[in-house]
């Protein structure tokens, strides 16, 4: 693998999550750079370790980086949702183990606007997050239960509050130790649209992906662990663009290699799974069935579509048309997984 120097960087659009940031360099060797690959429950989860060399590559802050895969899974199906909710606590138990967090006091912070759908899972999840802090003040706490405590602050829009000081202010007031931070993300890719659920040790920038950025919430900020936990729901009209012409691209390539019968055209998992065997095309075939924008890589490909959109107001954020099932289940998935993690008495109780 061809090695990467510390300075180069890869245009891949606006995106929150380090797979996807992490993606563009495969087949390149990343200095400074971890990669983990496991299941839990049969589920896809990657662990990326980000040093400071790759955090400068990536534009990511140095830590650890937690993917779990859900292109596979059925998050409406009752067994598939349990065995992603004890997923998520399993990577979330062994982060706070690994902080040294495990029976410390949390407090469990849901960003976003809840009257916003995309952007609304960070509300939900406090909705169904089990919280404990006034049971542990009058010193009523069950055993296997730790002190949790949480809130949504909303929207600087709506409050007019800075989210960063409303953190911080209740960090000061009510004595924790430790932030779980869980947001509506966006993603540069449409297949991880409500597909992927990241962790990180390295906490959030609120609204970046979406380019609204508000102040960090992290250790260096806060004072105290910040665990961001997050779901992308929305992608904006640039990816769709470039995912479109590549996916075309490739269907073009295998008509022509006479590679996907009349059969796979009823069939779109079998026409999406030949897509994805196309590795490459030389740039005959590129320029052949898109002139000389074919000729142009997939990065700059994005930088022209994204120049072309932004200055018109089309480089839209985009979300799926099922986003409020998927936000719902999601945001369920999340609350109990953290649920799961932070009270060992329910964790103890799940089938291993």
């Amino acid at each position: 693998m061809n090695g990467i120097k510390t300075n180069e960087k890869i245009i891949i659009g606006r995106t929150d999550l380090a797979k996807d940031e992490y993606e563009k360099y495969q087949g390149k060797q990343l200095p400074d750079f971890g990669n983990e690959e496991f299941e839990i429950k049969n589920i896809s989860v990657t662990k990326n370790i980000v040093g400071n060399q790759a955090a400068t590559i990536l534009q990511k802050q140095p830590g650890n980086y937690y993917t779990i895969d859900l292109s596979n899974c059925n998050i409406h199906d009752t067994k598939t949702l349990e065995d992603i909710e004890h997923t998520l606590a399993t990577v979330l138990k062994d982060m706070l183990e690994e902080l040294h967090l495990v029976g410390k006091k949390a407090f469990v912070v849901g960003l976003g606007n809840s009257n916003v759908t995309p952007d609304a899972i960070g509300p939900y999840v406090i909705d169904n997050t089990i919280v404990t802090r006034h049971l542990y003040l009058i010193d009523a706490l069950s055993e296997g239960f730790s002190c949790v405590s949480a809130m949504s602050p909303g929207v600087m829009g709506t409050t007019g509050i800075e989210t960063y000081d409303i953190i911080e202010s209740m960090i000061k007031k009510i004595d924790v130790d430790f932030v779980i931070v869980v947001d509506a993300l966006a993603t540069n890719s449409i297949k991880r649209i409500n597909k992927t659920i990241q962790l990180t040790d390295t906490g959030i920038k609120p609204g970046s992906g979406v380019g609204n950025k508000r102040k960090e919430l992290s250790l260096q900020t806060l004072g105290i662990p910040v665990i961001a936990i997050g779901v992308p729901t929305v992608v904006d009209a640039t990816t769709i663009t470039v995912d479109a012409i590549q996916m075309t691209l490739k269907y073009l390539y295998l008509e022509s290699e006479n590679k996907t019968s009349y059969a796979n055209k009823l069939s779109p998992t079998l026409v999406y799974e030949n897509l994805n065997s196309v590795e490459d095309m030389s740039d005959t075939h590129k320029e052949a069935f898109l002139g000389p924008f074919g000729k142009l890589t997939e990065e700059q490909q994005r930088t022209l579509i994204e120049e072309v959109l932004t200055p018109q107001g089309y480089n839209l954020m985009v979300t799926p048309k099922e986003i409020d099932v998927e936000v719902e289940d999601l945001s369920k998935i999340i609350a109990n997984g953290i649920n799961l993690a932070v009270h060992s008495g329910l964790y103890n109780g799940q089938s291993e």
